[in-house]
């Protein structure tokens, strides 16, 4: 019994209990944060090129007290936001309409699959000399990088809708209209968010990109002036907080979408 009940975690597929999968996730960043004590207080990587996790405090501390960092992160939030929901309002009707209907897949998925290897980053050049270095170019950034991989993930969910369904609705007597509305987006709903969910994290990525060229606040700003003084402590200290904020906000997804489709958790 004994033997079990130890092995029973690395069984394939097996859930871990909710306790069981914190301590697990705790356990991971405590090893890790050792690692990097002991890689820079026991002297085997300069300061110079890996600050320690004592100095990263301290830099994050002096960035937030002293030159009023929270701003940045609020700006940061704010264009991924805005960029990420800009993309979201267009490339999930048109992801539905192209699982939905083959004629607009065959239209639309040419383009949008060839749309979807360009780099966001190749387009700032442009961007900038259409929109500027203000915050349209950023949210067009976000924008680009997004919104063709929302369209292809969600066309790809609506069209694996099982088929029993559909023709179900179509016994009694659903219009072609009816099976989109009441069968393929209930069906389809709870993965299109899991796809939403995924794509915000590629967001924040595209963020610090349009945050490297032409900006004056936000994190990545904050990250090149620290480059520029050689100050990998504030440096990392902005790639945790990038972290903890898409840990947050991938927490709420999760939350958000077992609150509004309790279904799929059957």
């Amino acid at each position: 019994m004994t033997t079990i009940r130890r092995g029973r975690y690395l069984r394939p597929l097996q859930p871990l209990p909710g306790a069981a999968k914190l301590a697990f996730g705790f356990l991971f960043f405590a090893l890790f944060v050792a690692a990097w004590g002991a890689a820079t207080f026991g002297g085997f990587v300069s300061p110079l090129f890996l600050a320690s996790p004592l100095r990263m405090v301290q830099e994050g501390w002096s960035l937030l007290t002293e030159y009023n960092f929270s701003y940045d992160i609020a700006v940061t939030i704010w264009r991924v936001v805005g960029g990420f929901v800009l993309a979201a309002i267009i490339a999930v009707p048109l992801g539905i309409a192209m699982g939905a209907w083959k004629v607009v897949e065959a239209l639309l998925e040419p383009f949008v699959s060839f749309a979807r290897y360009l780099p966001a980053s190749a387009f700032i050049p442009l961007l900038i000399l259409w929109a500027g270095i203000g915050e349209t170019q950023k949210l067009l950034v976000i924008f680009i990088g997004s919104v063709f991989q929302i369209i292809l993930m969600v066309a790809f969910t609506v069209g694996q809708t099982r088929r029993d369904l559909v023709e179900a609705a179509y016994t009694l007597g659903a219009s072609d209209l009816g099976i989109v509305k009441r069968v393929l987006i209930p069906a389809s709903a709870p993965q299109i968010a899991e796809t939403l969910r995924l794509v915000l994290g590629w967001a924040w990525t595209y963020v610090i990109v349009a945050e490297l060229i032409g900006s004056s606040s936000g994190i990545g700003h904050m990250i090149v002036d620290s480059q520029a003084m050689l100050n990998t402590g504030q440096i990392i200290f902005g790639i945790i907080v990038i972290g903890i904020i898409g840990l947050v906000s991938d927490f709420l997804f999760k939350a958000a979408n077992r609150r509004l489709f309790p279904w799929s958790l059957a």
